[in-house]
């Protein structure tokens, strides 16, 4: 009973990895191990970790964890990561599967009936944002997140550090005082950047600046922080509670680890008390598939310190299928004034079709790489 019978991946569009795990007595539990340009990688790193997992019980949760991040003398990074990730978020799904329970009961129950969620405008290189924005308004949402800008170079022009105000201001034109806009760095902003333009942004009040600089810079955060009164935010290329260590005592208001990047739920929830500690509030980075989405909601209905969820439904990103397209019933993730309610049926609290997950992986699409980007000069920018 319980024992893990067979370990399954399916790489389906737009860019992302399924993991589906079968226990002896017919469980099945689904889990989300896309890895954003890598989903390749993390396949085979599942099938690795696969050895260890058949024949062994499903419900030792903890230990399988253990045994898969800390059983091999490499360790850590996206590629492990992503891979425990999506194995894990499957027998936490087995687990509530089994017990007739949603994730978040075994967890110690909901906190919250309710979490707010934001949507994704304008792009990877955002220009006209205003009717985006509308669009998002009126389809109940309360709150974006946009890219500052594109390529951005080590040391702005006047200009180029104009048109990202402009940009933001636009934006709150549109939501007005009682909704929110977050602004997303991506990494791509130098610091003295991140620092002007962390003041240049506060009259309009973002809900937060996101990856002002780049993750192996996390000693710096404190300078942006330090600069203005604007929340900052960090985590999504982060993947152990150690790895926030830096930025949490540098003074980031929100930690925004992955769930299919950062180890799954068991992993984040760990991320989430070590937060806690600093004051710091949950908002997981999710432009991803449903289950990542569904594991996010889990942890979320769980944790006090939980701000806000990102959705990718209608993302950019998501050509050739979206966030609810391989859903049984979407209802369980339906956005009602710009929320998402409890989640009640076992496990992860959606039903996945399996038939059509298995049909596309079958057809062998194009996978997705991230952009590569170059300065005016030839030289490499940051995507």
């Amino acid at each position: 009973m319980n024992t893990i019978a067979r370990v399954e991946t399916f790489l389906v569009p737009p860019r992302w990895l399924f993991v589906r795990i079968e226990t002896d007595d017919g469980v099945v539990g689904w889990g989300e191990a896309s890895l954003e340009g890598s989903a390749e990688v993390v396949r085979r790193a599942v099938e690795q970790h696969a050895e260890l997992l058949v024949g062994a019980d499903a419900r030792r949760i903890e230990d399988l964890h253990a045994v898969m991040t800390k059983g091999t003398f490499y360790r850590g990074g996206p590629v492990f990561a992503s891979a425990v990730a999506g194995i894990d978020q499957a027998l936490w799904d087995i687990a509530g599967k089994s017990l007739g329970a949603p994730v978040h009961r075994l967890l110690g129950g909901h906190v919250r009936d309710r979490i707010r969620v934001y949507g994704w405008v304008g792009g990877d290189d955002p220009s006209e944002v205003a009717d985006h924005i509308q669009a998002r308004v009126e389809s109940g949402l309360t709150a974006v997140k946009m890219n500052a800008g594109g390529r951005a170079t080590h040391l702005s022009s006047s200009a180029e550090l104009d048109a990202v105000v402009s940009r933001a201001a636009a934006a709150r034109d549109v939501l007005g005082p009682h909704r929110d806009v977050a602004i997303d760095f991506h990494g791509r902003i130098s610091l003295p950047d991140a620092r002007r333009l962390a003041v240049l942004l506060e009259p309009l009040r973002p809900l937060f600046i996101e990856e002002p600089v780049v993750p192996e810079n996390s000693a710096l955060l404190r300078a942006v922080v330090d600069a203005s009164s604007v929340p900052v935010a960090t985590g999504e290329r982060l993947y152990h509670r150690s790895d926030f260590l830096p930025a949490l005592e540098a003074g980031i208001a929100v930690a925004q680890p992955d769930l299919s990047h950062a180890g799954g739920i068991t992993e984040v929830r760990k991320i989430a008390a070590v937060a806690d500690v600093f004051g710091v509030q949950l908002a997981p980075h999710c432009p991803l598939g449903p289950l990542a989405l569904a594991s996010c909601l889990q942890v979320g209905f769980s944790t006090p310190n939980y701000l806000i969820q990102e959705q990718s439904v209608g993302i950019h990103y998501n050509e050739g299928a979206d966030v609810l397209d391989y859903l049984v019933d979407v209802e369980p993730l339906r956005f009602v004034g710009g929320h998402v309610s409890l989640l009640t049926e076992p496990g992860l609290g959606i039903a996945i079709d399996e038939g059509r997950v298995r049909a596309a992986d079958r057809r062998g699409d194009d996978a997705w790489r991230t952009p590569v980007w170059r300065h005016a000069d030839g030289a490499f920018a940051e995507w």
